[in-house]
């Protein structure tokens, strides 16, 4: 049967072996990829913005790396996969410094965790934010497929760490460990960081005055003024806020006075909300007070302005904070509604007011607070908050600690402390009188139900839910728009965080490389093994006669 095996191994000697080496990887490469995608997740892009020329947060986009997990990235060519909790403030850095990227798992409900992991994500959170981050960041919100993934990269690394400290393995068992392991590869897209020249922050104003027949325009610019203020916060760490509790706040004061100014009290009530808060230094009301200083003397001379930041918070001590840049001296109108408020607050829970003093420093590039911005213009300002240092994380996260519930009890008291404090300087009635002093009871009580539509409203440049508010209850309302200067902005805002998420199922580089030797060694048995057809031919025979004899 091997009588034409000289024919057939003389079509092997000619070009037919160069090429299968040159055809079958060519078939390999051109082959369907078999790679398939693990998952899509939607995740949005650390938040990006500069603040009189500095950077702060994401400066990068594009991401396209291997997967590893918080314990097991070396180089620039991982990105590190791992929930929030896990990460340290050391890790950040380093991670920063030297990985190609960052992918977070946000919690499931912040709410649920402990006091000390909540501590921990926001130190971690205002870490990540008073820097400029040189690699691409994204959070994803919870999601249990990508927690699984999560737990795989993690469970691979920890059993290779126990195996280690048990016993050394062998060089063979490591690489035959590496080339057996598989992988992950993480590819972001539909993402990037152009800065958006039209950026502009809404300050929105509206006004409360005497409802008297024949009352002007000009004898209301006669009465003595309060002006009240809140900031709108649009972004954080990421481009998600879950909810504003003092524009909340502040648009329940609106509506209680809106219907109290029916009895002609003799004040004027000018409330602003501004959609910049700390992270964009209060540049809002920055533009506010230089429009209209120069054209309303009388708010020059405004007897105080009550800046809310920070004041939805059920924390421990249940305190409430008036910050001030200069103790008000006695005698004045905001000496006199610091001493209502402190009385008022004792009606219900026995809440504290403490003040805090804190002077503004000029070498700063961030102001502590917002009526910081007031004070400088030399009128008597002060913020009403919750937490006491004005470097507290809490003012800026985009996690809320508190459950739906707690929140609303925290700011049911808050605003009845608050309003009351406000009702009974305007209108002269005794603090001290405990619930006969009362004056929003009855059918003018307040609730949580008027305190709940407000905590989810949204910017003016999303829908016009603010405005209509304000319409609704005030009048001379008012949109302007701080926008950055062309040559030398105050600040910058960038477009495109979100995107979407692929991490591919794959097999490690050094699997390649292996596969790549076995190819080639398989090619080069083959072809050596026609090539030297005959002699093969030859040994088999001999070995076959030699059988035959034995037998």
């Amino acid at each position: 049967m091997f009588e034409e095996a000289d024919n057939f191994a003389d079509l092997f000697r000619g070009g037919l072996p160069y090429y299968l080496l040159i055809t079958l990887p060519i078939l390999i490469i051109c082959s369907s990829n078999p790679v398939l995608a693990a998952s899509e997740f939607g995740v949005q892009r650390m938040s990006q913005y500069d603040v009189h020329g500095v950077a702060y947060g994401c400066r990068a986009s594009a991401l396209n790396l291997e997967a590893k997990s918080l314990y097991t990235w070396q180089t620039s060519r991982h990105c590190v996969l791992t929930r929030l909790q896990d990460m340290t403030i050391d890790h950040f850095r380093e991670i920063r410094a030297k990985a190609g990227g960052l992918v977070v798992l946000l919690p499931e409900d912040t709410a649920a965790l402990s006091l000390e992991d909540k501590q921990h994500i926001h130190l971690l959170e205002q870490a990540m934010m008073v820097q400029d981050v040189p690699i691409p960041v994204y959070f994803s919100k919870y999601d249990p497929k990508l927690n699984g993934i999560i737990d795989e990269v993690t469970r691979t690394t920890v059993r290779t760490q126990k195996q280690s400290a048990q016993k050394r393995d062998s060089a063979f068992s490591e690489i035959f460990g590496s080339i057996s392991a598989n992988g992950y590869q993480i590819v972001v897209s539909g993402a990037s960081h152009t800065a958006n020249k039209q950026s502009k922050i809404p300050i929105i104003q509206g006004e409360l005055a005497p409802l008297k027949p024949g009352k002007t325009l000009d004898g209301d610019s006669k009465l003595p003024l309060i002006i009240v203020t809140a900031h709108l916060d649009t972004f954080g760490l990421t481009n998600t806020r879950q909810s504003n509790a003092d524009v909340a706040l502040l648009l329940t004061l609106v509506e209680l006075f809106s219907k109290l100014h029916a009895s002609i009290p003799k004040y004027r009530l000018i409330f602003l909300v501004s959609e910049s808060g700390l992270l964009l230094n209060f540049q809002g009301m920055k533009k506010w007070l230089d429009s209209n200083l120069d054209e309303n003397v009388q708010i020059q001379h405004a007897e105080f302005v009550v800046c809310l930041d920070t004041i939805g918070k059920l924390l421990a001590n249940e305190n409430i904070y008036m910050h001030v840049s200069k103790p008000p001296k006695e005698g004045t109108a905001m000496n006199s509604f610091y001493k209502t408020l402190r009385t008022v607050a004792q009606r219900y829970g026995n809440v504290s007011v403490e003040g805090v003093h804190k002077k503004i420093n000029l070498a700063d590039t961030l102001l502590a607070w917002e009526h910081e911005r007031f004070s400088m213009k030399r009128m008597p300002a002060f913020t009403l908050s919750n937490v006491k240092s004005h470097k507290d994380p809490q003012r800026n996260t985009i996690f809320e600690d508190d459950t739906a519930e707690e929140q609303l009890d925290a700011l049911e008291r808050n605003v009845k402390i608050i309003a009351e404090a406000l009702a009974s300087h305007i209108y002269n009635v005794p603090a001290d009188d405990g619930a006969a002093g009362e004056i929003f009871t009855g059918s003018m009580a307040i609730s949580r139900e008027q305190i709940k539509p407000w905590l989810n409203i949204r910017s003016t440049q999303q829908n016009n839910d603010l405005k209509y508010a304000f319409e609704k209850y005030l009048r001379n309302v008012k949109v302007t728009y701080e926008k950055p200067d062309a040559r030398e902005p105050d600040f910058m805002l960038y477009d495109d965080r979100d995107a979407l998420l692929n991490i591919y199922n794959v097999k490690p580089a050094v699997f390649d490389l292996f596969l790549t030797f076995m190819i080639a060694a398989y090619l080069s048995a083959v072809y050596f093994a026609i090539f030297h057809f005959p002699r093969l031919y030859g040994f088999v025979c001999r070995m076959t006669v030699a059988k035959t004899k034995v037998n």
